[in-house]
């Protein structure tokens, strides 16, 4: 058994039936939606029309969302559907970033993730999805796809359907008949423009409220936004070259007039920030272990150090971690509760790990405990590694965005953290009057600027194999972020880092140098988390 849904857009007259049925079943909250209806212009005019396309949760066979799930609040019952259960949910939005069909939102009541489940309790009791029994043309269509004698597996069999982002390999189990592609592809359509639905998020939008503050409020509002025939035909009649209707109509431009709110920012400040200080706690440790390595003598008090530096980064990176959840109460459910497939989990745990090793190691300093050192610190070096890296497996599970893919994303985290860990102790050792260190602590600041420049090189000129991926390098290097880059991130953080440790390497300029490049390795990580969330998923 394999549950499934048609949308047979030959049927679809956009009556918005389904949105309202399926509200009305599950108490929807304003703002956002299970299922609703997109509708895309095309054509020019007065030769237009109009596309009506139900969007929802695919079901898939292989859903993202359930993998990456810590908590295992999401999950793929025996008969296809994927449910879940908000009794679990710690709102880490991981599961939002996961879908490439933006299926998921945040209830603003619960505060946890929500999407369609099939209305999974009706199902149980032999009757339709709400959908399904509310639409008046029978365009959609669900059931049982692997029984042959059903209506949606007849049609599977003698009609021509697609799927959204089929080279995602989630196995959708949404299908359209007649189903149009720049309909379907969110990258094929612009944004549409200021309206009452559209404009309900901005921002870090995932609560979406700011319909109701527009309904409740005196403030003007261009409610003829919400005709686009109306609008279209105003362009066209005063020729208005300015105006982007005007030449869309003109140029036969599909155009999206109706669509549901963006969701923003999900992965906000506080992602940016947690990587950074993960860089920190994870060098803190690593750089007086490969100086060790290499037969440099360290001290006791430098060892104490370095584990001083890596608990207190370390408890800043799960202070950020709880502070990103929309369901902090329930942070400890990814420890108590974890599924393993998830590398949220499987960071938190190496967190908890690396913590405790630490620890161990300093009290055994401090106290002198006899403790073999050389295999403890072999230990602790293994998970500072993988401390360092675990977030770009944990991205690369976000199957919803295309440019956390890069293979070179854990070399990118593991060199972050040797500058993030050489910067920490660079000014640390200065602050507390020890210079022995500046000649190792320099050196290994040239390598790694070095080689986080090649890194940056050749993550934004790789040739990047989807449209969305594309998107995010030009907005990083030449669109709206890219004084961000070209001068905090490439001058500040690494050049300007790079020529002083040449130039100028005194005692002085290290402090300014390694504030500089903490300050680089912040930037860095806030483009690379924001700026692939600005690509539409739906």
């Amino acid at each position: 058994m394999r549950y499934g849904f048609i949308i047979d857009n030959r049927k679809c007259i956009g009556c918005h039936a389904c949105t309202t049925a399926c509200k009305s079943e599950h108490d929807v909250a304003v703002g956002v939606n299970r299922t609703y209806v997109k509708q895309v212009e095309k054509g020019e005019f007065p030769n237009t029309r109009r596309i009506f396309s139900v969007m929802r949760c695919n079901h898939c066979t292989d859903a993202p969302c359930v993998s990456i799930c810590p908590v295992e609040a999401l999950h793929t019952r025996e008969d296809g559907i994927v449910d879940f259960d908000n009794n679990r949910c710690i709102g880490c939005k991981s599961c939002m970033q996961a879908c490439p069909y933006d299926a998921l939102y945040i209830d603003p009541d619960t505060k946890t993730a929500a999407k369609c489940n099939y209305c999974a309790h009706r199902v149980e009791v032999g009757r339709a999805p709400a959908c399904v029994e509310v639409c008046p043309e029978h365009a959609i269509i669900a059931g049982d796809m692997e029984n042959p004698a059903t209506e949606i597996s007849m049609l599977l069999s003698r009609e021509q359907v697609m799927v959204r982002k089929p080279e995602k390999g989630t196995g959708p189990n949404l299908f359209y008949i007649d189903g149009d592609y720049q309909s379907l592809n969110p990258e094929a359509t612009d944004k549409s423009g200021p309206g009452l639905w559209n404009s309900q998020a901005r921002g870090v939008g995932h609560y979406a409220k700011a319909a109701e503050q527009m309904i409740n409020s005196n403030d003007d509002v261009n409610l003829l936004q919400m005709s686009i025939e109306h609008e279209l035909q105003a362009a066209y009649q005063r020729k208005d070259s300015e105006n982007p209707n005007y030449i869309d109509v003109l140029n036969g431009k599909a155009r999206r007039v109706y669509d549901t709110p963006d969701k923003g920012i999900l992965w906000g400040w506080e992602v940016s920030a947690y990587v950074t200080t993960k860089a920190v706690a994870a060098g803190a440790f690593l750089i007086p272990f490969f100086a060790m390595l290499l037969g440099f003598e360290v001290s006791d008090t430098t060892k104490l150090w370095s584990a001083g530096i890596s608990l207190v980064f370390l408890g800043l990176t799960g202070l950020f971690l709880v502070m990103d959840l929309d369901r902090p109460d329930r942070f400890l459910n990814v420890l108590l509760r974890p599924q393993w497939n998830s590398w949220l989990v499987k960071g938190g745990y190496t967190i908890t790990v690396f913590g405790l090793l630490v620890t161990i190691w300093g009290a055994s300093i401090l106290f002198g405990w006899n403790i073999p050192e050389k295999p403890l610190l072999w230990i602790i070096a293994f998970f500072a590694v993988l401390l360092a890296v675990y977030t770009a497996f944990l991205f690369a599970q976000a199957k919803g965005r295309d440019f956390w893919q890069s293979p070179s994303l854990p070399v990118h985290m593991l060199i972050h953290s040797i500058m993030a860990g050489t910067a920490a102790f660079a000014i640390v050792m200065l602050l507390s009057g020890f210079e022995d260190w500046m000649v190792i602590l320099k050196n290994t600041m040239i390598s790694a600027i070095i080689l986080n420049l090649m890194t940056l090189v050749f993550e934004l000129t790789i040739t990047h194999p989807t449209t969305a991926a594309k998107a995010v390098v030009k907005m990083i290097t030449k669109g709206e972020y890219k004084y961000n880059f070209w001068i905090i991130v490439v001058l500040f953080g690494n050049i300007a880092p790079l020529i002083l440790l040449f130039v100028i390497p005194s005692t002085t300029t290290i402090i300014l140098i390694s504030f500089l490049v903490l300050l680089g390795i912040y930037d860095t990580e806030k483009l690379w988390v924001e700026v692939p969330q600005r690509v539409p998923l739906a």
